[in-house]
């Protein structure tokens, strides 16, 4: 199984990867043992990735709470008490100061998330504007705004944003048992939308909120049978809110998590696996396996939307204990026309 692996993601571009994975093959590769799963990660994370830098990615939220949905993790769905506010859309002149500071804190990737149910035309030159300021900065450019339409994303695609994130959150099995107030067919038309409109998709779930491994498996295996697959993958570990439904979810076994990673390294092979929330309940050991398991991108910076996050010197010094490089922007700062 192994050599048929890497014959599989070495025989297919990374522009045009084919369904190639089978429900039955996802949960073998789940039920290895520890050791050889991350062998195989780490054998496709070296032939894919050579120079094992880390991608650093900021995440802020230019619009609090309000939101219509009722994702049970979420802390920003009005229907919740969570103390969370609903706030407008952060200014250009805000958003800028806050880009700057990410660029400075070493970060590449610059990505902006409102509590939305879906984007609205009339905001869309307003986001357009946060777009064109990220941009202009040298970094690159990711916005998760709900749903959108295709002018929507072509539009998105017109002012230079070059990834979109839409999570699917879980298995099509679990997904009700989740959201109720948007299918997941919604979401994957959202993701063939901006694909259409030729924008990166980044695309994941999170784990740990009463799934089984099945859901897991199934998670990914419907993120691998899209052509082509999404260029950034992020895995979440649920941080339960209070006020939210699973505010009392049990801890997924951290051993699981590392292997959800692991697979989807196998699975992702041209993809950035980026680490994201729950890190600050993880041991610096925890992140560490999460490394060797394939992860490539950490979302890095004080705060993820509305959880912690680890800060960016305890981050930095995480690395380099580790003897991993950052990645360095090659992208040039351009004047900003808005």
């Amino acid at each position: 199984m192994r050599e048929a692996i890497i014959e599989r993601a070495q025989s297919v571009p990374a522009a045009n990867l084919k369904k190639i994975w089978s429900a039955e093959e996802v949960l073998q590769l789940f039920d290895l043992p520890m050791p050889e799963l991350m062998y195989q990660a780490q054998t496709v994370a070296r032939e894919f990735h050579p120079t094992g830098t880390m991608q650093l990615s900021t995440l802020l939220n230019i619009k609090d709470g309000g939101c219509p949905e009722d994702c049970h993790y979420c802390p920003q769905a009005a229907r919740y008490h969570t103390g969370v506010k609903a706030k407008k859309l952060l200014s250009v002149e805000v958003v800028r100061e806050q880009v700057a500071a990410a660029k400075e804190a070493g970060a590449t990737r610059f990505c902006m998330g409102a509590a939305w149910r879906e984007l609205k035309d009339r905001d869309v030159p307003a986001i357009s504007a946060l777009i064109k300021e990220v941009t202009s900065q040298g970094l690159e450019s990711c916005v998760t705004l709900g749903m959108v339409s295709e002018t929507q994303a072509s539009a998105l695609k017109e002012a230079g944003l070059e990834y979109y994130n839409h999570n699917i959150d879980t298995s099509p099995g679990y997904y009700e048992k989740i959201i109720t107030t948007r299918t997941q067919d919604d979401r994957l038309e959202t993701l063939q939308n901006v694909r259409d409109a030729g924008i990166k998709v980044c695309s994941g779930g999170i784990v740990g909120m009463g799934e089984q491994r099945e859901d897991r498996a199934g998670m990914l295996l419907t993120l691998a049978n899209l052509d082509p697959q999404p260029e950034s993958v992020p895995i979440n570990r649920l941080v339960p809110v209070p006020g939210t439904p699973l505010e009392n979810a049990e801890v997924i076994d951290p051993f699981e998590l590392v292997r959800t990673i692991a697979v989807a390294r196998i699975m992702f092979p041209h993809a950035r696996i980026r680490l994201s929330a729950g890190r600050t309940s993880m041991s610096d050991e925890l992140q560490a396996m999460c490394i060797l398991a394939g992860v490539n991108s950490i979302h890095y910076g004080a705060k993820l939307l509305m959880t912690a996050n680890p800060e960016a010197e305890k981050d930095r010094a995480l690395l380099q204990r580790l003897g991993i490089n950052v990645e360095v922007s090659t992208k040039a700062e351009v004047s900003c026309h808005q």
